[in-house]
Protein backbone atom coordinates (compact mmCIF):
# COMPACT_ATOMS: atom_id res chain seq x y z
CA UNK A 1 0.00 0.00 0.00
CA UNK A 2 1.08 3.46 -0.67
CA UNK A 3 1.56 5.48 1.82
CA UNK A 4 2.44 9.67 1.94
CA UNK A 5 3.74 11.60 4.80
CA UNK A 6 4.50 15.12 5.71
CA UNK A 7 7.83 14.93 7.58
CA UNK A 8 9.60 17.80 9.39
CA UNK A 9 12.68 18.15 10.56
CA UNK A 10 14.72 16.54 7.90
CA UNK A 11 17.49 18.48 7.32
CA UNK A 12 20.38 16.24 5.30
CA UNK A 13 21.27 13.29 4.23
CA UNK A 14 22.01 11.88 7.62
CA UNK A 15 18.24 12.44 8.66
CA UNK A 16 17.46 10.77 5.13
CA UNK A 17 19.22 7.73 5.91
CA UNK A 18 17.99 8.09 9.90
CA UNK A 19 14.21 7.94 8.16
CA UNK A 20 14.90 4.84 5.80
CA UNK A 21 16.32 3.13 8.56
CA UNK A 22 13.53 3.68 11.33
CA UNK A 23 11.08 2.24 8.27
CA UNK A 24 13.41 -0.60 7.35
CA UNK A 25 13.40 -1.89 10.73
CA UNK A 26 9.57 -2.34 10.78
CA UNK A 27 9.58 -3.03 7.15
CA UNK A 28 12.90 -4.41 5.54
CA UNK A 29 10.94 -4.69 2.21
CA UNK A 30 9.59 -1.03 1.90
CA UNK A 31 10.43 1.11 -0.66
CA UNK A 32 10.75 4.59 0.39
CA UNK A 33 11.49 7.83 -1.58
CA UNK A 34 11.93 11.23 0.19
CA UNK A 35 11.97 14.54 -1.08
CA UNK A 36 13.28 16.28 1.63
CA UNK A 37 13.16 20.08 -0.06
CA UNK A 38 8.96 18.94 -0.28
CA UNK A 39 9.08 17.17 3.46
CA UNK A 40 7.69 14.43 1.65
CA UNK A 41 8.11 10.66 2.29
CA UNK A 42 6.26 8.25 0.18
CA UNK A 43 6.81 4.50 1.58
CA UNK A 44 5.65 1.35 0.03
CA UNK A 45 4.42 -0.64 2.55
CA UNK A 46 1.89 -3.70 3.94
CA UNK A 47 2.92 -1.84 7.50
CA UNK A 48 0.36 -0.18 9.36
CA UNK A 49 0.09 4.03 8.64
CA UNK A 50 0.52 4.48 12.30
CA UNK A 51 3.27 2.11 13.01
CA UNK A 52 4.70 3.38 9.83
CA UNK A 53 4.53 7.37 11.49
CA UNK A 54 5.21 6.09 14.65
CA UNK A 55 8.44 4.72 13.69
CA UNK A 56 9.60 8.01 11.48
CA UNK A 57 8.65 10.18 14.63
CA UNK A 58 10.76 7.85 17.29
CA UNK A 59 13.59 8.99 15.49
CA UNK A 60 13.00 12.61 16.29
CA UNK A 61 11.12 13.93 13.59
CA UNK A 62 7.50 15.46 13.33
CA UNK A 63 4.86 13.64 11.03
CA UNK A 64 1.76 15.88 10.17
CA UNK A 65 -1.62 13.86 10.36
Amino acid sequence: MQQSFTVTGMTCVHCEKAVTRAIQQIDPQAEIRIDRPHNQVDIESAQPRAALAQAISDEGYTVAA
